[in-house]
């Protein structure tokens, strides 16, 4: 898959990923943060509470992909491999996701109330 643009979206709180073919995805925020790389020998643990989080900034990193930042300071390089497959499963892992997270005892809510200034 080839990237050609990104869109953030801080009003809908997604991004818009243009790929060659004119072909155009749109991930959320929340949902680039749940689904973030992990080490291949590494378990992903179970992110909660990110219903509110922010994409800031994407950073080409060459070859290995862009990196993405999030508003809780988190940050991991998305390959284009891993972003075409968050495209691809998104219904199915975000289904999962759910499960997982109710079954937890766990909300996407953000743990406390806070106001943007």
């Amino acid at each position: 898959m080839i990237i050609t643009g990104f869109i953030i979206n801080n009003t809908d709180k997604n991004l818009t990923l243009t790929i060659v073919k004119s072909k155009v995805a749109q991930l959320s925020f929340e949902y680039l943060r749940v689904f973030t790389p992990t080490a291949a020998n590494k378990q992903p643990a179970l992110v909660t509470h990110k219903k509110s989080i922010t994409l800031t900034t994407i950073e080409n990193v060459g070859k290995h992909g862009y990196r993405l930042t999030f508003d809780d300071q988190h940050s991991a390089i998305y390959s284009s491999n891993h972003l075409e497959l968050l495209i691809k499963e998104h219904d199915q892992r975000w289904q999962h996701y759910l499960g997982e997270l109710k079954a937890s005892g766990h909300s996407r809510e953000a743990m406390i109330n806070f106001t943007q200034l």
